[in-house]
This record gives C-alpha cells, sequence and structure tokens, in this order.
C-alpha cells in the first residue's frame, strides 16, 4: 500500500484496528483476547498511536515473539502473521479473528473486550451475558467459503445415502442445510468441510489424526502415522492402524485357543469418534493426536471439556461441542447413541477385564488414556471367558472377578453396588462364583465376605494338551475306577471332552469301560 492508502484505509484507532509501535508481550495479548470477544479485528505493529507508520520488520525472531505470546492466551481465536509495506516502510499485521465458541482470557484471567479504539476488562453482568452467548454458538457452524459444488461427489454420495437420500434429489441443498453440512448460500461449514472435502485441512487447517508410538516409557516416539481424509474415513483408518500396532495375545488353553484383542475395537473407536466430533476446531493449529505405549494408548483432543462436563460427571453430563458432526458419525455408524459413549467404553473395559479408561481435562486438551495392562493377565482372561461359555458364571460376574482379583473383600452389598443386582441376585452372584472355586466365604449369612480363592489361573483341563490329559487320567486310574464326573472335576474339561479322551484311551487299550449310564466308570488295563 502507498502511504496515503494507508492512512485512508487505517486513519485511527477503531473497534477493529490496533496500532502498536513494538513487540510488548502484554500488548499482544491483551488485543489478541480483546478481538477474540468481539468481531475481530487487525492489530499493527510498526505504527504510532496517531497513525504515524514507523517499521517493523518480519523477521524470525519477531514472529516466535508473537506465537509465543498469543500461546500463553487461554483460548484464543484464530490467528494470522502477514508482512505489509507501507510505502518503502515494513509493517507486522495480526489478524485477529473473532471466537465463536467460548472465550478468551490473558494469561492473569482478564477478560477483555473491544470497545472502540480501547481494550475493556468486563465485570459482573457483562462478563455474564458474554459467556451466555458464547456458550450457544458453535464454531461448526463456521462457514468456510467453498462452495457446495467442491464437495467430492463420491462422499457427497455415501453421506446421501446413509440419511436415506438420493444424491439427485432437488432439495439435496435443503437437506444438507437441515443438518448444518452447508449454509443457506451453499457454502459448505465447517462440518460440511470435514464430511464433504476429500481433505479438509485445506478449509479447516489441521483436522487431521497423527499416530505417535513410543517403544519404552521416557523415550521418543520412533514411529509417526498421519491420517487424513474425510472424517469417517479418519475415524476408520486410525481404528485399525492402533489395533494393527498393539496387535493380539494369543492364549492357547487345552483344546481351545483365544486370540483377544489388546483394547476393544469399540473401545477404540468411540475414544477417537468422541475426538474428532468434540475437539475445538478453533484450534487449528492442533491436530487429534494419538500416542501409543506399552501400558496405554491415550487419545489426546484439542480443546477442555465442553461445560457442564467435568472429570467427575463425564458418565452422566452430555454437552456436546459438535453437535452436526457427533450426529453424523452415528449415522455411519462410527460413535455411539447420544450419552452412550463413556459408558460403553468403561463398560467394555471391565467386561473384558481390563482397567477402566481414564479422562483428564488438561485445560487445553482432553485426553482419553486407555490401560493395555491389567492386574488380571491375558491367560485368566481367557480363562474367564471360556468358563463363561461353559454356561458356569454370568456376563455380569466379570466385574466381581476384576475387583476381586485387586485384593477387593467383596461382600452382598458391595456387589449390588458394582453390579445394580437386587439382595437375592447377588447372593447366588457369589455363590456362582464360590461354586465354579474363583472366590474363597468366610463367616455365615449376613457376615459373609468374599475373596479370590487364590487366583484366576486355570485348571489342568485348560492348561494340558490332549496327550497331556490323557497322561493325567491314567495317573488317576492308578488310585482307583474314574468317571466322567471325575474327570470333569479334577481336570476342568467338559462333559463331551472328558468321554472324548476316555474313548481314546478305550480304543487304545489302555483302559476298560465297566458298566452302564450313571454306572458307568473306567479302570485302568495293567500292561
Amino acid at each position: 500500500m502507498s502511504v496515503e492508502e494507508f492512512s485512508a484505509a487505517f486513519p485511527r484507532e477503531t473497534g477493529h484496528v490496533e496500532f502498536k509501535e513494538g513487540l510488548g508481550a502484554r500488548a499482544i495479548q491483551d488485543a489478541a483476547v480483546a478481538f477474540a470477544n468481539s468481531d475481530g479485528g487487525v492489530l499493527i505493529i510498526g505504527v504510532n498511536d496517531s497513525g504515524k507508520v514507523i517499521g517493523r520488520e518480519l523477521t524470525q525472531a519477531a514472529e516466535e515473539t508473537i506465537h509465543r505470546a498469543i500461546a500463553e492466551v487461554r483460548n484464543p481465536g484464530q490467528y494470522g502473521i502477514h508482512r505489509l509495506l507501507v510505502g518503502e516502510t515494513p509493517t507486522l499485521v495480526v489478524s485477529l479473528a473473532r471466537r465463536v465458541e467460548g472465550f478468551a482470557q490473558t494469561p492473569s484471567g482478564r477478560v477483555l473486550t473491544r470497545r472502540g479504539p480501547g481494550n475493556v476488562a468486563l465485570f459482573d453482568n457483562e462478563l455474564l451475558r458474554l459467556v451466555q452467548t458464547r456458550a450457544l454458538e458453535r464454531f461448526e457452524l463456521h462457514d468456510t467459503g467453498r462452495p457446495l459444488e467442491d464437495a467430492d461427489r463420491a462422499l457427497l454420495e455415501e453421506l446421501a445415502t446413509t440419511f436415506g437420500w438420493s444424491i439427485d434429489d432437488e432439495d439435496l441443498a435443503d437437506r444438507l442445510e437441515e443438518h448444518h453440512l452447508v449454509t443457506p448460500r451453499e457454502t459448505l461449514t465447517l462440518a460440511g468441510a470435514l464430511y464433504l472435502l476429500g481433505d479438509p485441512t485445506e478449509a479447516v487447517g489441521k483436522a487431521y489424526i497423527e499416530i505417535l508410538r513410543y517403544p519404552e516409557p521416557g523415550t521418543e516416539y520412533d514411529k509417526r502415522i498421519e491420517i487424513r481424509g474425510p472424517i469417517t474415513e479418519q475415524v476408520s483408518e486410525a481404528t485399525a492402524a492402533v489395533q494393527s500396532e498393539l496387535g493380539t495375545e494369543l492364549v492357547v488353553l487345552g483344546l481351545q485357543r483365544h486370540d483377544l484383542p489388546r483394547l476393544p475395537t469399540v473401545v477404540l473407536r468411540e475414544a477417537i469418534s468422541n475426538a474428532v466430533a468434540h475437539r475445538s476446531y478453533e484450534d487449528n493449529r492442533s491436530a487429534v493426536r494419538i500416542e501409543i505405549r506399552p501400558d496405554a494408548v491415550t487419545v489426546i483432543s484439542p480443546g477442555p471439556l465442553p461445560t457442564p462436563v467435568t472429570e467427575q460427571n463425564i458418565r452422566e453430563a452430555q454437552a456436546p461441542r459438535n453437535l452436526a458432526l457427533i450426529r453424523a458419525l452415528r449415522r455411519f455408524g462410527l460413535a455411539e447413541d447420544a450419552g452412550r459413549g463413556v459408558d460403553v467404553m468403561q463398560d467394555s473395559m471391565r467386561a473384558e477385564l481390563l482397567d477402566p479408561p481414564r479422562f483428564h481435562d488438561t485445560g487445553h486438551s482432553v485426553e482419553v488414556s486407555l490401560p493395555v495392562r491389567s492386574a488380571v493377565t491375558a491367560r485368566e482372561r481367557a480363562w474367564v471367558r471360556e468358563v463363561e461359555r461353559r454356561g458356569e458364571i454370568e456376563p455380569t460376574d466379570r466385574i466381581l472377578l476384576v475387583h476381586a482379583s485387586r485384593g477387593e473383600v467383596l461382600t452382598n452389598r458391595r456387589v449390588r453396588e458394582l453390579t445394580g443386582l437386587d439382595r437375592v441376585e447377588a447372593t447366588r452372584a457369589l455363590q456362582r462364583l464360590t461354586r465354579a472355586g474363583f472366590l474363597r466365604q468366610h463367616g455365615a449369612r449376613g457376615g459373609s465376605t468374599y475373596l479370590l480363592g487364590g487366583s484366576l489361573e486355570p485348571p489342568a483341563g485348560l492348561r494340558l494338551d490332549p496327550e497331556e490329559l490323557k497322561n493325567g487320567i491314567l495317573e488317576m486310574a492308578l488310585e482307583g475306577p474314574v468317571t466322567n464326573a471325575s474327570i470333569r472335576g479334577r481336570l476342568g474339561v467338559d462333559r463331551a471332552e472328558a468321554l472324548r479322551l476316555l474313548d481314546d484311551l478305550v480304543n487304545a487299550e489302555l483302559l476298560e469301560r465297566r458298566g452302564e449310564r450313571r454306572g458307568t466308570h473306567y479302570v485302568r488295563i495293567d500292561t
């Protein structure tokens, strides 16, 4: 711009323009907060209060100073740094966007707004009005300016099919607007861009997922995967990529093979879908990050928990930050129904005898840590599955085994708290686990307590291969006649497996079958 053009465009400081001669951090932060809480504006550095251009070059050091200053602001809006040449003199222009969702604060906690040419702190009713107003707005409805024609046709067709529309429907744009994916002027909203652009980062910023693998605690990552594309592909591909990195745990128990995932897929998928759907997209400089470590997978989503959700009430409270995003993910089957996501994560981890997910709000991000290690070993998890498959315990008994395995003393009351069962059902559950040998009862009636009976380690029948089991039966036969029931009790095999083993030993002329029906027993043939 010429000096005359600059003076005409920026004759004085206004509600949208502020001048500063230098790079003082406090001045930059105050401007960033005030413009974010108002209608946005520009901070022009290298100009004095009267509008005279003094000059300030855009050096790497100057740019880093601005980034550092704004990084200390709580919830700043989007911003950009530009070089503006006024005549022959360089200046710096920091464009500061209005924050649509939430409000910005200075590092010391002040909430400023732009009022005329100055920055004013808000208190009492003015502060309350700002908080209430911003809480009702959603950044996902932000107009990206990208026309609907820019949408990938294959993605648009997939979306239309999922919602039960036709891509050739003349009212398609209206349907998309109803679901907040396009604006009334048929441009993509942020939510629409995330679903309908092949690479949403062109319109949204760092709207992708990065996966980092750490081989050992305290070390640097040794592998990085970047997953881009529409939000549906990001969730699916990231889930598959993490599961591939984790692998499975193979456990062979006797005649049964168990291939156990280190994390339930539904839990991992829900954590990732929540991260991309509930993140703050105003923080367009941060991607969703997944960190894979030997003991846990941590999913990190930019932005704090939305009010009134806290770490303590996260299972009960609901406050979707990006309603259009999460609704569409549910249509695609990539997220649970409203209010069930955290429930499913916690319940599924418990059902697999794994430690529960941990949620942490840092104030700038939400971290969901999914432990891949537990007090219950993979071998014990497989054994509990096998006992459940045989019908000796119920699915609701799993949580009791988890707590017992961690040394907790179980009572009827505690069982009711953990499972929601009534008193009679709780008593039956405790008796069922005692009969199966998992729990050991102490005391009687109302004063009964229950402790883990030894360990969850499987019995011989699920530790030995068929030949070892046959040898075990022959050793039992040295003590006297054996029966199907005595073998089941000693070796932990079911009725059909016991009969199969006995038939093999009879056919090999190592045992002789005597008696009929319930009186059938087997004696060893001396060789």
